[in-house]
């Protein structure tokens, strides 16, 4: 079942083209991510598909109806980029507020507890960290038992526990058959959770597949190894020192180190792996990137 969609979505801003006729669809039960550089895109189809902002040209669908219908939105949580809460509410108060808009929300202290907070329902607000507002504002999206959650960069501002432990909280609601469109910078966090996995560059779906077959699409291998000196070698497409180790990006791994034999190159400590999510999104990204326009 297609929970919401896209077909064509293109949205402008005066001169600025934002979205170029976008296509997307989010079936019941997955849990897909929204990768791509600032100004890419995401933020913009994210308000289109939630019923905050009117597409240019294209047509949109949530939950079969217009997304800007609130009947539309009635099994929707969302999380945007950026929240203000009521500095001087308490937690507890926050969350019994949004409460009294469904007929069957989440428990308070379940909630709370579920996303690291329940020592904090007394709180203004205002006192908490901005990990602990963050958190507060994610959970939120899942107090009326939504069967769709948009989490739009969910963990910023969190730390490396407060992250994992948000991460078990979406995989703990995907297990239970709710469906997540998640948007990150973090790409760690979306090759950890994202089944399906959506690259979006200067307004356009540059991939959409699994998080294999995107690493698959650039045809990338990484080649690590500890050599002093390196000639120049065809079919690298990157060069890079770490900690005493080169790593090499390569089309072709095999015929690179038969390279570096022919060349007489000492090297020890071969590693060749398949190219991290981050290693295709850049490539993917940097494929589509622009030409310099000619002084």
């Amino acid at each position: 079942m297609i929970l919401a969609r896209a077909e064509q979505v293109s949205r402008r801003y005066g001169e600025v083209l934002a979205l170029d006729r976008v296509d997307l669809t989010v079936r019941a039960g997955e849990l897909v991510g929204l990768l791509g550089p600032n100004g890419a895109g995401k933020s913009t189809l994210i308000n289109l598909l939630v019923g905050l902002r009117r597409p240019t040209a294209g047509r949109l669908a949530l939950f079969g109806g217009d997304p800007r219908d609130p009947a539309s939105r009635r099994q929707l949580g969302v999380t945007p980029q950026e929240t203000g809460l009521p500095g001087t509410l308490r937690v507890g108060e926050v969350v019994d507020f949004v409460s009294r808009h469904f007929p069957d929300p989440v428990p308070r202290g379940e909630l709370l507890d579920r996303f690291g907070l329940a020592d904090q329902a007394r709180r203004q607000t205002g006192g908490l960290s901005g990990g602990q507002r963050r958190r507060l504002a994610v959970a939120l999206a899942f107090v009326g038992r939504p069967r769709l959650v948009v989490l739009d960069e969910p963990t910023t501002g969190l730390d490396v526990e407060a992250r994992h432990a948000l991460w078990e909280a979406i995989r703990g609601f995907h297990a239970e058959g709710g469906t997540v469109l998640l948007s990150s910078h973090y790409l760690e966090e979306v090759e950890a959770l994202a089944q399906r996995v959506v690259v979006i560059g200067h307004g356009r779906v540059l991939a959409d597949d699994s998080v294999a077959a995107v690493r698959g699409i650039v045809g990338v291998r990484r080649v690590s190894l500890v050599a002093d000196d390196l000639p120049a070698l065809p079919g690298v497409v990157a060069t890079e020192r770490v900690d005493g180790r080169v790593h090499l990006l390569t089309t072709d791994a095999d015929q690179l180190v038969r390279d570096l034999v022919a060349a007489g190159v000492a090297f020890r400590d071969l590693e060749v792996r398949p190219t991290s999510l981050e290693e295709a999104f850049l490539a993917i990204t940097a494929e589509d990137r622009p030409a310099p326009t000619p002084a």
